[in-house]
């Protein structure tokens, strides 16, 4: 193993407010833990992810967790996070990697980019983490509140993670530091200097938040949950129609005194959807990921096809944003099917039902689709994707 990732996830969150871990709470319809441990399973850098957890949590961990790759089974996190991050290096130890990146389960808007940074900067110094310069006039007070100075902010500078150490020096360290009894460190980059290991800074992003109070969680909702990468793909297609008593629109049969002819189940909504979200991922089309002149696909239901698509988007820590199609025919008539037609469609995509629009028009007795001779669908996409990624 080259590359592990420990994402730091025991602690009991007191200052942000409600009844639950803040980890474990949803941002934009999702709990932060999963958005946090996706960017790191997701990256093709990352080889492994190690998340330290209080086990108390376990059954609210696995939920979160539910079918994301690369995740080794949780370490039982300590009393404070520098026990935890220890835990989750001890856990490591039997997979050897050479790198091992610390980041804090309440950062879930860390991007690609900022690993891609990462993993560039720990090849070039053995030790090193992301900054930001400090934007704020920073002031040193006496116990009682009064100024006693203002600090030059320029040398100064915010502490973000991932942080990014070569393994077997970091390890080291931290158990030196719980060999003799030292437990006060709030990052690893303050046990790494007092061990006597060069610590570099890389870039960091004002976008990589720690959510720590209930501000925070407005502040990470307003940035979309970090996705600032908004793209937007078009999807047409069209089948003839021919023998058959039904027709599939959007996942669902409706009966027809004709079919549709194509390859799979002529599905032209499905179809059409599809196109959209892969044109705005820049992927090819449909045809070429399922190619028609491949038996296996003879029959197939298209449904696989628009969940393959969706897939692709949360595998690059996306979402999709909104679905719209327009269905181009006569008959049959859309307007009886249109909300189950919807429901399918966000089902199959794995998005909010208001995400999901459908709708239907003629073109009044003209062309192919006025003489009644098949069916054209178009569609848009549009996603959102963390900010640097492909």
């Amino acid at each position: 193993m080259r590359t592990a990732a420990i994402v730091v996830a025991a602690g009991r969150s007191e200052r942000a407010g409600g009844t639950r871990p803040k980890q474990y709470r949803n941002l934009l319809g999702e709990p932060v833990l999963r958005r946090a441990l996706r960017t790191f399973a997701f990256h093709p850098g990352i080889d492994a992810v190690q998340p330290v957890i209080d086990p108390a949590e376990s059954e609210s961990y696995r939920s979160a967790a539910d079918d994301l790759p690369k995740c080794l089974p949780p370490a039982t996190g300590g009393e404070t996070r520098q026990q935890s991050v220890r835990a989750g290096l001890e856990a490591l130890v039997a997979q050897n990697p050479a790198i091992v990146l610390v980041h804090d389960a309440a950062r879930p808007l860390a991007s690609a980019a900022l690993i891609d940074r990462a993993l560039a900067a720990v090849e070039e110094t053995g030790a090193a983490v992301p900054v930001v310069a400090v934007a704020d006039t920073v002031k040193q007070v006496d116990d009682s509140g009064r100024v006693v100075s203002t600090l030059d902010r320029r040398p100064l500078r915010a502490i973000q993670t991932p942080q990014v150490f070569f393994f077997d020096p970091i390890l080291a360290a931290h158990r030196r530091a719980a060999d003799e009894g030292l437990d006060n460190f709030t990052d690893d980059a303050a046990i790494a200097e007092w061990a006597g290991i060069p610590v570099a800074t890389f870039p960091g992003e004002r976008t990589n938040l720690k959510l720590t109070t209930a501000d925070d969680f407005a502040r990470a909702e307003a940035l979309g949950g970090g996705l600032l990468d908004v793209r937007i793909g078009t999807g047409f297609d069209v089948h003839a129609f021919g023998p058959g008593d039904h027709v599939m629109l959007g996942g669902v049969a409706i009966a027809h005194e004709k079919g549709l002819i194509g390859h799979s189940d002529a599905d032209v909504l499905l179809h059409a959807l599809t196109d959209a979200v892969l044109g705005a991922l820049g992927e090819a089309d449909i045809g070429h990921h399922f190619p028609p002149a491949q038996e296996q696909w003879r029959g197939a239901a298209s449904d696989q096809f628009l969940a393959f698509a969706a897939s692709k988007v949360r595998a690059r820590g996306g979402r999709i944003a909104h679905l719209d199609a327009t269905v181009l025919c006569e008959t049959p008539k859309l307007a009886p099917h249109r909300d189950a037609v919807r429901a399918r469609i966000a089902a199959i995509a794995g998005i909010e039902l208001s995400r999901v629009s459908v709708k239907a028009t003629t073109t009044e007795g003209l062309g192919f689709i006025g003489r009644k001779e098949g069916i054209a669908a178009m569609a848009t996409a549009t996603i959102r994707l963390p900010a640097g990624a492909p």
